[in-house]
């Protein structure tokens, strides 16, 4: 059993010396017809950093070439291949810039999407990247809508939406759980405002009542009947809109207390 093992372990010696023996013979060739090729068969072998290396001195000697395109391409796909998506998401854009109509310029495109999909980073981080994504992606679905890829961006472009759209909703209610109910009415108003149907929908509307009655009745007494009435305002709003909400009980409590600090009875109130 030791003699297989040293047999196998000096076999896999030989096998890497070898490789690199290969390798440096390969980068050390000014045949760059040889090197073109070879860097092809490393990137088909998965060997991405050996093809990176190689297709970095190639892509410009093969500028202005037929090779040209490709050459570009597969240095981005080598890129990929390492899961440098920033790198690959630059060559793959050269590759649309240099080469709109070639074969390549289809994938290039989902690619770019691809990559700053996968580069989008948590909620709470700038989200530039995530809006780059979303941007090449609706760029490729709006280009190629009946390819099976553009349904895989369409799924890509939702998640990275529903991304945005909780990234605002935190933004919008950090004033909120601050107690600074003045900057919540504004943000959670803009917040609405930009994404009007979204599934934090209720619960925005909702903060926006509250932050409107707890401000009125912590205002001073010149401010405080208008703030008053601009909570009043926002009770109907909200429950017209969510006649059964489960914060229903809660801000009819609440509506009634601003009833009573206006001296308002029900005849006042014009309900039919």
């Amino acid at each position: 059993m030791i003699r297989i093992f040293r047999f196998l372990s000096i076999a896999f010696l030989v096998v890497i010396v070898t490789s690199c023996g290969e390798y440096q013979k390969v980068l050390k060739s000014t045949d760059y017809e040889y090197k073109y090729k070879k860097a092809r068969e490393y990137y088909d072998a998965e060997q991405y950093a050996k093809s990176v290396t190689l297709y970095e001195e190639l892509v410009p000697i093969f500028s202005g070439t037929s090779k040209a395109a490709e050459a570009y391409y597969y240095f981005a796909k080598s890129y990929l291949g390492q899961k440098d998506y920033y790198s690959a998401a630059m060559y793959f854009r050269s590759v649309l810039e240099k080469f709109p109509r070639s074969e390549y310029a289809e994938d290039a495109q989902y690619l770019v999407g691809y990559c700053f999909y996968e580069l989008s980073p948590y909620v709470r981080l700038d989200q530039r990247d995530t809006e780059t994504a979303i941007s090449a992606l609706t760029r490729y679905t709006m280009l190629y809508p009946d390819t099976e890829r553009a349904k895989d961006a369409e799924h890509m472009i939702k998640k990275l939406d529903e991304k945005l759209v909780y990234k605002a909703y935190l933004n919008a209610t950090l004033y909120y759980n601050l107690e600074d109910y003045k900057a919540a009415v504004v943000s959670i108003t803009e917040c609405l405002r930009e994404y009007p149907n979204s599934k934090y929908t209720e619960e925005l509307m909702y903060k926006v009542f509250r932050s409107k009655y707890l401000l009125a009745k912590n205002s001073i007494e010149s401010k405080k009947r208008k703030r008053l009435n601009g909570a009043m305002d926002e009770y109907y709003r909200f429950v017209d809109a969510w006649p059964d909400s489960k914060h229903r009980k809660e801000v009819d409590r609440s509506f009634a207390q601003i009833k009573k600090m206006l001296n308002l009875k029900e005849e006042d109130l014009n309900i039919k």
